[in-house]
């Protein structure tokens, strides 16, 4: 008998990466910047968080997207997707069995 008896093991991830800062330059995007670009599909498992924490309070606020953009905003830089706002949605996203989050990609590779 080994010694992992009772250990859960994770057979899923919801993100790539978690980080704690936004390692791509300053891309100066505004609101009105980030509403000029169409949302699409991004899966969650390709997502890299700038956010290592999130408040539990906003997560469960059903209201908590009341104001501002309806869609999650993604950096792509260097080959990766940073996820710069958005990490609630995500959250709920995965709590919903969902794999995909509708976001707004600004190519700052480009």
């Amino acid at each position: 008998m080994g010694g992992d008896e009772g250990v859960d093991i994770v057979t899923g991830v919801i993100f790539k990466r978690v980080g704690d800062s936004r390692p791509y330059p300053d891309h100066g995007l505004d609101s009105r910047g980030w509403a000029d670009l169409p949302p699409r599909q991004v899966r969650l498992d390709e997502l890299v968080t700038t956010k290592d924490t999130l408040r539990l309070d906003t997560l469960l606020d059903e209201d908590s997207t009341f104001y501002g953009d309806l869609f999650a905003h993604v950096v792509q830089w260097q080959g990766d997707l940073y996820l710069e706002d958005g990490l609630h949605r995500a959250l709920r996203a995965a709590l919903q069995q969902r794999s995909v989050l509708h976001a707004r990609v600004h190519q700052a590779d480009a």
